[in-house]
């Protein structure tokens, strides 16, 4: 199963979830999601397969976040919008993410990580 996994190396969520996939002798490939973020259309494959609602993947706890005033804006933004959006700017993406392109999981935790990606 080839997997890509888009992290920041600063974050430890990401380092985290790095070791883990390691530690699981699993094959990724890695994106700074900072340098090289999601296209759009890359996102929408992601959120459609991660049964996942699209808020989820932003980063409500990020100074870019907040900068933007988010909180108030996305309740009136479409999901097209709100695509565009993350598909700009890394910073403003939950991570890590990690997806096998039919699949996708946000964040870190480790018992979501065992049901998607041990079997």
């Amino acid at each position: 199963m080839a997997l890509t996994y888009y992290g920041y190396p600063k974050c430890s969520t990401c380092q985290k979830a790095k070791k883990w996939l390691e530690m699981n002798e699993l094959d990724y490939t890695e994106v700074n999601i900072v340098e090289n973020p999601p296209t759009k259309e890359e996102l929408q494959r992601m959120i459609s397969n991660s049964d996942l609602d699209i808020k989820k993947f932003f980063n409500v706890s990020g100074m870019k976040y907040r900068e933007l005033n988010l909180k108030d804006k996305l309740p009136q933004m479409t999901d097209e919008e709100k695509v565009e959006l993350l598909s700009t700017d890394g910073m403003l993406i939950k991570r890590p993410i990690v997806t096998n392109g039919s699949h996708a999981t946000v964040g870190f935790n480790e018992v979501n990580f065992e049901e998607a990606w041990k079997a």
